[in-house]
């Protein structure tokens, strides 16, 4: 579960609502569809810099500009607010969610028309907007959710505020959730360095050639260890704040691993750690794709200790991440069943590890009715299974512990086993220089904000602002990254370097 951090430090303020709508759609209800599946046993990962922002919101001290413009009465809304309405409250699936409710198609029609709309359109909109991003679940699962489902037009004030409540009850449920189904057994939680950081390259960015020898580097070398453990011991600290005791495993940011990294993650007393296939065949230096492999725990031995690492089967989890939204539910389960009787057949009468990782919110939104069509029945089928038992991964460990070990650990990630999501392109280079530039400020601050300016510093070295630099859309994550560099310089009490106001 991750999204970056969108809060301003200077103003408490979120500057896009990701947090808040995916909070709402995503988080809580993956977690309780397990208590209809008691044989489902799965390992959910969080961020603490997400889970820190569904605390701001939960607790009400958090807001955003469409949170802001929601609340407003639609009839004291002026030019900007309903310019601001217009361009951002269509933001979700048009065919899998605008689509499937009357009056907000007919909204969107609307506006594609550039026809005018009066006070109530603004209110429907303003509703439906808020109400499309719930989870379905929760809208019939909530008898007031649901009959404002069933009404669909002609809201009221007090209409609206019912659906802006419910959010702020649904994110003040998602931690709470997470703990007591946690303790139950029936799920782990496992988590990723505070910021997202790709950890390799907070090392060194050098790692980056490691991976991939054309890479190319940034002028300016990114080269702080002691980052990529910080970030790694405040991940462990806040998890441990939170859910009674620290963590067993670890996903690192975006599966990005290197041997560099392991000592930090080994003294922060991580048990596991999950990556991709490609990295377990760089490490043996395979060139073919080896199942037998792949589908068992590896043990990693160095003078800190030792560490368990699993590698995903990128086939399965990528065919549930993008391919079987286009599929009908009962296909596309029965395709992936059938992945796994093969592999059952394969490796008859051994017990074997078949790891499944991948986003757990962004591809439930292209999926029919949110994913519960097919999660259900992938639920249902792997529940029957003969030969086939879903586990966490420490559970797993518990029973079978890793027999092969490896003795180098290649340095990549899931995107082709290499970093060039992050640093593979001009503009990806000219932020880690400008990042570079500015971590070298905060050795030489002594002030009395020297806490904050580490908290902007570590959001800033978050992956997500890497990962968009020149397939920016709309240029959102560019404004976000320069707003948070620009902040950290504020906070040292200097200027703002005058580059930081030109888009990268």
């Amino acid at each position: 579960m991750h999204q970056p951090y969108y809060k301003n430090l200077l103003t408490g303020t979120a500057e896009l609502p990701w947090v808040r709508l995916h909070g709402v759609k995503d988080y809580l209800d993956m977690a309780q569809k397990l208590s209809h599946f008691p044989a489902i046993h799965q390992t959910f990962n969080i961020v603490p810099s997400l889970m820190e922002q569904v605390e701001g919101y939960a607790d009400r001290s958090l807001k955003d500009t469409y949170l802001d413009v929601s609340y407003k009465p639609a009839s004291t809304l002026d030019y900007q607010d309903k310019a601001f309405i217009l361009n951002n409250f269509f933001s979700i699936n048009k065919d899998r969610v605008i689509a499937t409710h009357p009056r907000y198609y007919e909204l969107f029609f609307k506006k594609q028309r550039n026809s005018p709309f009066d006070t109530q359109d603004f209110l429907d909109l303003q509703v439906w907007f808020n109400l499309a991003w719930i989870d379905p679940s929760f809208r019939v699962k909530y008898p007031a959710l649901k009959d404002l489902v069933a009404k669909g037009r002609y809201f009221s004030e007090e209409d609206k505020q019912v659906v802006l409540e419910k959010h702020a009850e649904i994110l003040k449920d998602i931690i709470p959730e997470y703990k007591r189904i946690s303790e139950s057994g029936q799920l782990e939680l496992s988590v990723a360095p505070y910021y997202h950081p790709i950890l390799p390259l907070l090392y060194n960015t050098n790692v980056a050639k490691e991976a991939n020898p054309r890479t190319t580097l940034p002028r300016v070398r990114f080269e702080h260890p002691e980052d990529a453990q910080s970030q790694i011991d405040q991940a462990v600290d806040y998890f441990a704040g939170r859910f009674g005791a620290k963590p067993n495993g670890m996903w690192p940011s975006e599966e990005a691993v290197s041997e560099h990294i392991l000592p930090f993650i080994i003294k922060a007393g991580i048990k596991w750690i999950v990556t991709d296939e490609a990295i377990l065949f760089k490490s043996l230096k395979r060139k073919k794709r080896d199942t037998t492999l792949l589908y068992q725990p590896h043990l990693i031995e160095r003078e800190e200790g030792a560490l368990n690492i699993i590698f995903r089967d990128r086939n399965l989890s990528d065919l549930i991440g993008f391919t079987y939204y286009k599929m009908p539910a009962k296909e596309a389960v029965d395709d992936f069943m059938n992945h796994l009787n093969n592999i059952e057949t394969a490796f008859k009468g051994q017990d074997i590890l078949v790891t499944i990782a991948m986003d757990g919110e962004n591809a439930w939104e292209y999926y029919v009715n949110d994913g519960h069509d097919f999660l259900d029945l992938l639920y249902q089928r792997l529940s029957e299974g003969q030969n086939i038992k879903t586990t966490t991964v420490s559970e797993y460990l518990f029973k079978f512990p890793a027999k092969f070990k490896i003795k180098r650990l290649a340095a990549g990630s899931w995107i082709y086993g290499e970093f060039g999501k992050w640093i593979g392109n001009p503009q990806k280079r000219k932020a880690w220089e400008y990042l570079a530039k500015a971590r070298t400020e905060l050795n030489d601050y002594r002030g009395e904000k020297i806490e904050l300016a580490r908290k902007q510093m570590y959001v800033c070295e978050g992956s997500d602002w890497f990962w968009w630099y020149g397939e920016d859309p709309d240029g959102s994550f560019d404004v976000l990254f320069r707003m948070h560099l620009t902040n950290f310089y504020i906070i040292i009490g200097k200027e703002p370097p005058d580059y930081l106001n030109n888009p990268i």
